[in-house]
């Protein structure tokens, strides 16, 4: 029998309001999985209208303790919260209602980072993420995927990794060392780099001229992939506390006879591995061929892929210091292949790498084609490969079973 989890503090609260003071929210869980830290989305102007808010009128969303659970609303006009955790076949209810929200924690964030030729990272409690900018594609150095940045705490330290290993002093320092106590340099740049951990992980992922940690390309008529470059221009949507949301547009490039641009929306939530990317490529004109990729670094790495359930799964090899890089994609959807591909001995050479993990399929002109890709660490949260590819497994199993959310 399903069970409604809606606690006796909630219910004394029903009894105490009408039904224009506040709104009830029920969360259910169809699926046979466990549905751990998974964000509910209600249209806020909906629940406006409902409870007859005046425009400067703030709200709480309750659980079923009367507990305020943290909320976002985004600029697409949405309100969020967390389900923690919900078991199968039950339920859970939540209230929303006009009051004084606590101060909560950001999770989600992220900036934009002109400092490090135009840089834009951003992270939430599990996992931090880069994209590259104008400032690096003018410099000369080939980037074109996501960079993962590994993490071990629940707090941003993005920002905080920027500071240290840009600070004007510091790199003055370092420069005047190198030329006179060489081994004073390297422990001072060690001491602020973040590409050591110093406690809260690092950044020690290599993307280089691949797709990195799941990019988009399109593919040319031969069925090459069309690398995308640094983005060109950027607008932050949401920032916090629960959501980061980022949309990075392209500058054109030509495929055939159209001159395309593309676009893309990054989302990632609080609890979440893995952003949502939704891509669109403006001016094609006809159905071309769509890929996403994790760049293969070595060909030992382990990997897990299905194109019917539309997830695929890489595992580098093991680093004896850091531990071990684990990364995904996943499109809720079957696909038309997944599979690794590997480089050929001159495009190995040209790119440090053996080769992608890649999902294919067509784009339409006109839609948004919705993926998900991110990453994980053996130092926090998982253990072993087999760990990452079932939650792999999971996270792409509950894009086709969502979890059901009805207001009332």
């Amino acid at each position: 029998m399903k069970k409604i989890l809606f606690g006796t503090v909630a219910l004394m609260m029903l009894q105490a309001c009408t039904t224009s003071d506040l709104v009830k929210v029920e969360v259910e869980n169809t699926s046979d999985w466990v549905r751990m830290n998974e964000m509910v989305e209600l249209d806020y102007a909906a629940i406006v209208d409902k409870l007859q808010l005046a425009e400067d009128t703030s709200i709480v969303v309750l659980n079923n303790r009367g507990e305020q659970v943290p909320y976002q609303i985004t600029f697409d006009n949405k309100l969020i919260f967390l389900v923690d955790e919900l078991e199968p076949s039950h339920a859970r209810a939540y209230l929303v209602k006009p009051g004084v929200p606590d101060t909560f924690d950001v999770c989600a964030t992220g900036d934009y980072y002109p400092e490090r030729v135009d840089d834009i990272a951003w992270e939430n409690g599990c996992i931090a993420f880069r994209a590259y900018g104008p400032a690096l594609q003018e410099s000369g150095e080939r980037a074109f995927g996501y960079d993962a940045w590994v993490k071990r705490v629940g707090y941003p330290v993005v920002a905080d990794r920027y500071a240290a290993e840009l600070n004007p002093e510091t790199v003055a320092e370092i420069a005047r060392l190198k030329s006179v106590a060489p081994d004073s340099a390297a422990a001072l740049y060690n001491s602020v780099s973040y590409h050591v951990d110093h406690g809260n992980g690092l950044d020690y992922y290599k993307v280089g001229p691949t797709l990195g940690a799941g990019a988009a390309a399109l593919l040319d008529a031969d069925g090459n992939i069309v690398y995308p470059y640094c983005y060109n221009d950027f607008e932050i949507l949401d920032n916090g506390p629960l959501r980061f949301t980022v949309s990075l547009r392209y500058r054109p490039f030509v495929l055939g006879n159209d001159t395309v641009v593309e676009t893309r929306v990054i989302t990632l939530d609080e609890g979440s591995q893995l952003n949502r990317i939704d891509v669109t490529y403006h001016n094609l004109k006809s159905p071309t061929g769509m890929v996403s990729g994790i760049v293969l670094h070595d060909v030992d790495g382990a990997m897990e892929y299905d194109a019917a359930l539309g997830y695929a799964a890489y595992a580098e090899p093991a680093d004896s210091l850091n531990g071990q890089t684990f990364l995904g994609m996943a499109y809720g959807a079957s696909v038309q292949r997944a599979e690794p591909v590997y480089f050929d001995e001159a495009e190995r050479a040209a790119r440090g790498a053996e080769g992608h993990l890649l999902m294919e399929r067509m784009y339409v002109p006109g839609e948004t084609i919705t993926y998900y890709a991110g990453a994980g660490w053996s130092k926090w949260g998982f253990e072993s490969s087999q760990d990452w590819f079932v939650y792999m497994k999971y996270f792409a199993d509950k894009l086709s079973t969502p979890l059901v959310v009805t207001v009332k």
